[in-house]
């Protein structure tokens, strides 16, 4: 029997063979999902915004307070550690010694706060629709660049107020915010991948912010650690880049040493693998959640 479209002289229609997709395992730099992210650039845009106005929102002053809080904790500092317990400044005015730590360390605590429980607070929509887990903790953290910038003009302020001179060392400080945001990135991935299973997280941030603190010479100069572990204290990274900013914004330190190079490598390691970690623990979170 002759089909019709043999009579009509044309070729028979063939179906097309099925599509088969092969789901394998990801390997390497593969699995940490930079691809992926960078295919979303537009979601991690519209995550930050969300996250910026959603930090002020219903507050009497609004974003007033990305302004207020570097001057109040500078107020503080500089009246408890400056006046009364008179801490040594490096021969800077206290209140410049202690604005130039808080940039990077207000901007470091903000971050990993906001990175670390944020899986937690965005049950809802990661439990609707998927898209890489790992946007959220990154918007949460450079979000918190908004806070930064305005810390920055009120350094430029203070700076006016002592008469002291913009330093070309100060081209530095881009490089210097990048390394503080890997360093907040990856303490936030290992501990948003922690609280995915453990809730005690967000009871210990407080403590571990805390300790870190006083491990970092935010509140007093490196010259007041005892030599003969002072190599090992410049290793904790906040260290070495809090040191970094008094160098580039007020010639208070040294130039980078050794012990910044290390830190550095160090930060480049732990971001690696709680990017790592973070991706693994990302396919059951809303189960566990």
């Amino acid at each position: 029997m002759i089909s019709l479209a043999e009579a009509s002289g044309r070729s028979p229609i063939v179906a097309p063979e099925p599509w088969t997709t092969v789901i394998e395992p990801t390997r390497g730099w593969s699995a940490l999902g930079l691809r992926e992210i960078w295919e979303r650039r537009e979601l991690l845009y519209f995550l930050i915004t969300r996250e910026i106005h959603g930090t002020h929102r219903q507050t009497a002053l609004g974003l007033s307070w990305i302004f207020l809080r570097p001057v109040i904790h500078m107020f503080l500092l500089s009246l408890v550690f400056g006046r009364v317990v008179r801490v040594p400044s490096d021969g800077v005015p206290y209140p410049l010694f202690a604005l130039a730590a808080l940039l990077p360390w207000n901007f470091f605590s903000n971050a990993v706060t906001k990175a670390s429980r944020s899986l937690v607070d965005n049950l809802h929509l990661i439990a609707k629709v998927y898209f890489p887990r790992i946007l959220i903790p990154t918007a949460t953290a450079v979000a918190s660049v908004v806070d930064f910038a305005a810390s920055c003009l009120v350094l430029l302020v203070v700076l006016k107020y002592y008469g002291l001179p913009l330093r070309t060392e100060m081209l530095f400080l881009p490089a210097l915010l990048a390394l503080t945001m890997a360093f907040a990135l990856a303490f936030g991935f290992w501990l948003a991948t922690l609280s995915v299973k453990y809730r005690d997280v967000s009871f210990a941030m407080g403590f571990i912010l805390q300790a870190m603190l006083y491990a970092s010479p935010v509140i007093y100069p490196v010259s007041m650690v005892p030599a003969s572990v002072r190599y090992l204290y410049q290793l904790n990274p906040m260290s070495a880049i809090i040191q970094g900013f008094r160098w580039a914004l007020l010639g208070s330190t040294g130039p980078p040493g050794a012990a910044f190079y290390v830190s550095t490598a160090l930060v480049v390691v732990a971001l690696a693998s709680g990017m790592y970690v973070f991706r693994r623990t990302e396919r059951t979170v809303v189960d566990i959640l």
